[in-house]
């Protein structure tokens, strides 16, 4: 797969707090890729989808990533993609959304409360897509530079009233059907795993050396909790492109297989008001969805879909300074703007417009055709 690099720089030329105003100067790059087009076929149905959930990564985070790597016509990867939406992202009864209600959202198609992982408001089971799609031969994989047991990747597979139940968490992903997930949390789950028919991966090595296709279940666990970008574990990037080979091979005898991949310390970083540390994690996570597009082109039958849970840190960007952009944030918590969406491959023209985030999942299942689906089983 083509890897894409990156390139910024952050200059601190002011730090100043004015209440609860944080300002920063972060220089404008000279990277600069111009809009590309790509490919649209309308006759080729999708039988892949990958979602990337950029963390926290509301429109401003967007507009700051491409000016920092190649300033006002610099298009980041999935800039380029074909379809745009904007997506309303408020919980079952609040209009501050956290992780937990927002991914339970694309997950199984429903509100939620705050902190719940896919299950309603009164705590009722709520199937979500891996599920269903696992009864049509469908193969599901998970990534995150958090812990697996994070409330992004968690709602996928976990129906508990609150993300904060890691433990048990972890055990309801052993137990669920995921075919393969990777990131950190080692310390939420019983080791050694009494499922003997997940193969267990501690470090990145293990992650390119083993022939994880030989194994029905791949469960990678990089850190203890959050993986701490210090201890160089796996990137998103890598991890993902090691889902993606583990799943393609896997599914050449199947109905297809479902991927999502998360960007999770964009998050963190807008919690912290820390750009440098964003604009890091951005990187990361271009290069990701860069080589998902790669795939996407030779594959034909894979959406990629590209969008965030909510914005964080209430970022707001200011008249340039010379050669600087002013970025402040207004807030540690998260804030209530909509997010985009960004759609490329089979049936992205359904992702046009403005919509809820509930219906994410709708016209996901849509895209694949879930009801006249086959109910095969998966040869491996």
């Amino acid at each position: 797969m083509k890897k894409y690099l990156l390139l910024f720089s952050v200059v601190i030329l002011a730090s100043c707090q004015d209440g609860n105003v944080v300002e920063e100067a972060v220089l404008i790059g000279t990277e600069t890729n111009a809009a590309e087009t790509l490919e649209r076929n309308p006759n080729i149905k999708a039988k892949n989808i990958i979602l990337f959930i950029g963390d926290g990564m509301g429109p401003n985070q967007v507009a700051l990533a491409r000016f920092a790597v190649g300033g006002a016509n610099h298009r980041l990867s999935f800039e380029n993609f074909p379809v745009t939406g904007i997506v309303l992202n408020h919980s079952a009864e609040n209009l501050y959304t956290d992780s937990a209600a927002a991914a339970t959202a694309w997950a199984a198609g429903v509100k939620t409360k705050n902190g719940y992982l896919s299950v309603d408001s009164d705590n009722k089971f709520l199937p979500t897509i891996p599920e269903l799609l696992s009864t049509k031969g469908y193969l599901t994989g998970l990534v995150a530079t958090s812990s697996i047991t994070h409330a992004t990747p968690a709602a996928f597979y976990a129906h508990i009233k609150s993300r904060s139940k890691h433990k048990q968490i972890a055990q309801m992903l052993v137990e669920s059907d995921i075919a393969i997930a990777l990131g950190g949390g080692s310390e939420f789950f019983k080791l050694p795993l009494s499922d003997q028919t997940i193969h267990l991966i501690e470090n990145g090595q293990s992650l390119d050396q083993d022939k994880l296709t030989q194994h029905a279940r791949v469960l990678g666990l990089f850190a203890e909790d959050g993986l701490d970008r210090r201890l160089a574990p796996p990137t998103q990037l890598h991890m993902t492109e090691k889902a993606l080979d583990f799943l393609d091979a896997k599914t050449s005898n199947c109905s297809g297989f479902f991927l999502m991949s998360e960007g999770s310390q964009i998050d963190w970083a807008g919690h912290d008001n820390n750009v440098k540390y964003m604009l890091s994690e951005f990187t990361d996570f271009d290069d990701t969805v860069a080589a998902a597009i790669e795939f996407a082109k030779q594959d034909k039958e894979t959406l990629i879909l590209v969008t965030a849970d909510h914005a964080t840190g209430g970022l707001v960007l200011q008249k340039p300074r010379g050669s600087s952009v002013r970025a402040q944030w207004t807030t540690t918590s998260h804030d209530l703007s909509s997010i985009n969406i960004y759609a490329y491959g089979p049936g992205a023209e359904k992702f046009s417009g403005v919509m809820d985030n509930t219906e994410i999942f709708d016209r996901m299942l849509e895209v694949l055709d879930y009801e006249n689906l086959d109910s095969n089983n998966c040869v491996n």
